[in-house]
C-alpha cells in the first residue's frame, strides 16, 4: 500500500536484499527531493553524486534507444563533456569502456555509471534524484529490477510557489492568471501519476511528506531506514551535512536565512483571490493528500475546469510524445553543458 510506513511492508529478510539497492528520490520538483537525497547521502554507504542524472528525462528522449551504438555514441560524446559526468569523479577511459561493453539501455548507462563512481569512492550503493523521474517508474523497475523508491511529496500550495520562483512549467500563451496556478496543475497531475504508477512497485515504493521530514526527521528517517535496509543516524547526518542539508536548496533565500519555516509559506504569499482560484483548481487534489483548503471552496466554475482540462491533456501528451515517440526529441536538448 503506498504511503504505509516501511516497516509494515518490508519483512526482515529482505533487509539485507534492501541494503544494497539503488535508492531513487523521487516527486514534483521543489519538493524536497534535494534535502531527502543529500540526507541518505550523508548517512554515509552511498556513492556522493551531487547532479540530477537526467538519464530517463532529458538522455533517453533526446539521444534514442541506447542499445544502438551510433546513439549511444552521440550520447557519449556530448555526456562526457558535460557536469554529468564531471560530478562523478571518473577516468573516461574505463567507464566508456564498460559502457560500450555493457549498456543497452537508460538504465543500464545509470546503474553502469552510479556503480562505477560508488566502487570508486568505496561505498557499496548508490541513490539517484531527478524529481520527474517519478513519471518513469515502470522503466526505472523495466531496467534496474531492484530499485527502490521513494516519493516525497509536498504541500502543493508552497511547491507552486516554489516553482513560479523558479520560472516554470511554461503557460499557455493565452493564460493570464499567475504562474501558481499552472505550477500547481502540474504539481496535482505529477503526484497522481507517480501515484498510481507506485501502486504497481508494492513494497518497493514508498511516500514520505516533506512536512514530516521537517517537522520530525528523526522519525521518518527511522521509518526509511527499514525500508533501504540501512542506518539513517540524523546525528550523523547533520554532522556530515552534505548539499541542502546544510544549506537549504531554496528559492526563498532570506526567509532560509531568518529560520522561518518552509511549510506553510504559501500563506504570505498568496491574495486570498489567488488562494481561491488555487483551491477552486485544486481542492480535490490536496484534499485527497490530506492537504485541508484554508476555507469552503466554492464550485469550480467552467473557465477553470476547462483551464485544469487543457493542462493536464497537454502535460500528458507530452509525456507520452516524450517517452513513447521519436517526437521526444522536440522536447529535450542534446547540448548537457547547460545542464
Amino acid at each position: 500500500m503506498p504511503g504505509a510506513a516501511p516497516q509494515e511492508v518490508v519483512s526482515a529478510g529482505a533487509r539485507n536484499e534492501r541494503s544494497k539497492a539503488p535508492v531513487f528520490v523521487l516527486g514534483c520538483p521543489r519538493s524536497g527531493t534535494t534535502l531527502l537525497y543529500h540526507m541518505l547521502l550523508s548517512a554515509g554507504n552511498f556513492a556522493v553524486y551531487r547532479a540530477e542524472s537526467e538519464v530517463l528525462h532529458l538522455l533517453e528522449p533526446g539521444f534514442g534507444d541506447l542499445g544502438v551504438v551510433k546513439n549511444r555514441k552521440r550520447l557519449m560524446q556530448s555526456w562526457l563533456k558535460s557536469r554529468l559526468f564531471t560530478a562523478t569523479g571518473l577516468e573516461q577511459g574505463p567507464l566508456e569502456e564498460r559502457l560500450n561493453a555493457e549498456c543497452r539501455n537508460a538504465g543500464d548507462f545509470l546503474r553502469i555509471v552510479m556503480e562505477e563512481t560508488a566502487r570508486r569512492q568505496g561505498v557499496e550503493r548508490w541513490a539517484e534524484c531527478t524529481p520527474d523521474h517519478i513519471l518513469y517508474l515502470a522503466r526505472i523497475k523495466e531496467t534496474i529490477p531492484n530499485a527502490l523508491v521513494i516519493h516525497i511529496i509536498r504541500d502543493g500550495r508552497d511547491v507552486a510557489l516554489s516553482m513560479e520562483r523558479q520560472g516554470y512549467p511554461r503557460q499557455f500563451p493565452w493564460d493570464r492568471s499567475p504562474r501558481r496556478m499552472a505550477a500547481g496543475l502540474y504539481w496535482e497531475w505529477i503526484v497522481r501519476k507517480g501515484r498510481e504508477d507506485g501502486e504497481r512497485l508494492g513494497s518497493d515504493y514508498v511516500e514520505v511528506r516533506y512536512e514530516d521530514l521537517v517537522g520530525t526527521p528523526q522519525k521518518v528517517l527511522h521509518h526509511l531506514a527499514t525500508f533501504v535496509g540501512q542506518e539513517l543516524d540524523y546525528e550523523q547526518i547533520r554532522r556530515v551535512g552534505i548539499g541542502s542539508v546544510s544549506e537549504p536548496n531554496t528559492s526563498f533565500k532570506t526567509e532560509s536565512a531568518d529560520g522561518l519555516s518552509p511549510v506553510g509559506r504559501w500563506k504570505k504569499y498568496y491574495t486570498p483571490e489567488q488562494i481561491e482560484v488555487f483551491e477552486q483548481l485544486l481542492g480535490d487534489g490536496l484534499g485527497d493528500l490530506g492537504y485541508c483548503p484554508s476555507g469552503t471552496v466554492r464550485k469550480r466554475p467552467i473557465s477553470l475546469r476547462i483551464m485544469k482540462a487543457q493542462y493536464r491533456a497537454w502535460f500528458s501528451a507530452k509525456l507520452y510524445a516524450r517517452a513513447r515517440t521519436p517526437l521526444g526529441k522536440l522536447f529535450v536538448t542534446r547540448d548537457l553543458s547547460k545542464v
